[in-house]
């Protein structure tokens, strides 16, 4: 990765994964969680903690495992997504990755890091631990986690190709491939960030336009899905210039084509964007956060084969939309899943 050198901090501490300690979860009965130790955070704040959750029964099944990968001010919660496809035969997992959700520890900043290969330990463990039950895990990566999981699977591929083998493909769920401004903005504004954010990764920025999306979410507000709002705030969690730093670095390998995943990829995406509008209706049907021509204009670098569905009137997180539109993400993505792995003959 072209932006930092410390690629393979934490590689090295390969967590004793065969004793996970599994605990009832938050989401109730039918979950589990297992926390995964990897050793002291590199920005310096603590230990680095990953919490993996399953969907009971975690059997094998013939079919591969399904690892939901989180976005930014995000967590796992989505108990209907694990559900469904656990009810179609695919063991489901998901992991809130370091200082996110179940993971951050006190005294952590919520979602920091100045190098998204920081997240990289944290997705190969939750891989090994999966894959010492099931034979291939496909992620389903929502927006920044559909950023930081191609870029996890091109470095796997160059330095655990074994492992690698066990991705048999990655689902995308609205990935953040581009800064969603204007272009002079960006053109402006990125080597600006890459300087201030390399030598000032601390200082706070302004947390952007998730509010209507939060509205369009939360049962408080105008949504139908109770989310707990310290580890999701409506608002959003704050964000800093080291992060931004490194998301536009991770952004600019993927649109450069230097990100190669080396598995098929679905992405999926709204059919339209509603950005910095405040909430209305019209924000329960658009992706109020992401420029969906982006994601449109970017999924196909990171793979010889990548399937683009669009969604009409999805939100951000498709599996959180309006009744019809996740019904139709759930469909793509079945038919996705079906095609590239059939059932095995009884």
């Amino acid at each position: 990765m072209a932006n930092s050198g410390n690629h393979h901090s934490g590689h090295n501490l390969i967590p004793d994964l065969s004793s996970l300690d599994w605990h009832p979860d938050e989401l109730g009965p039918g979950f589990e969680r297992a926390d995964i130790h990897l050793g002291q955070d590199p920005e310096g704040e603590g230990v680095a903690v990953a919490t993996l959750v399953r969907t009971l029964p975690a059997a094998k099944t013939g079919k591969p495992a399904l690892l939901w990968v989180h976005g930014m001010t995000d967590y796992f919660f989505q108990t209907h997504v694990a559900e469904h496809f656990t009810q179609a035969g695919y063991p489901f997992y998901a992991l809130d990755l370091r200082k996110c959700g179940r993971a951050r520890q006190e005294g952590q900043r919520w979602h920091f890091s100045n190098d998204l290969a920081h997240y990289f330990p944290d997705l190969t463990a939750a891989l090994r631990a999966i894959t010492q039950t099931h034979d291939s895990v496909v992620p389903i990566a929502h927006s920044t986690g559909g950023l930081i999981v191609p870029l996890w699977a091109s470095y796997l591929r160059s330095t655990s190709p074994e492992l690698h083998k066990r991705l048999g493909g990655i689902i995308l769920n609205s990935p953040w491939l581009d800064m969603m401004y204007p272009t002079w903005q960006v053109r402006i504004g990125t080597p600006l960030i890459n300087v201030v954010g390399k030598h000032w990764p601390n200082v706070a920025v302004p947390g952007g336009n998730l509010g209507a999306y939060g509205e369009s979410l939360h049962t408080s507000k105008h949504g139908e899905w109770d989310f707990d709002l310290v580890k999701k705030p409506i608002g959003g969690h704050t964000k800093y210039l080291g992060w931004l730093r490194t998301v536009i670095l991770g952004q600019k390998q993927i649109q450069e084509g230097h990100a190669p995943v080396g598995c098929p990829v679905l992405t999926l995406c709204s059919s339209h964007s509603y950005l910095n509008q405040p909430y209305s209706a019209a924000s329960n049907t658009a992706d109020t956060v992401l420029d969906v021509e982006q994601i449109k204009r970017w999924a196909p670098q990171l793979s010889d084969e990548v399937q683009i569905s669009v969604i009409d009137g999805a939100r951000h997180d498709v599996f959180l939309s309006l009744t019809t539109a996740r019904k139709a993400a759930f469909d793509a993505t079945t038919d996705w899943l079906e095609a590239h792995f059939p059932t095995p003959a009884a």
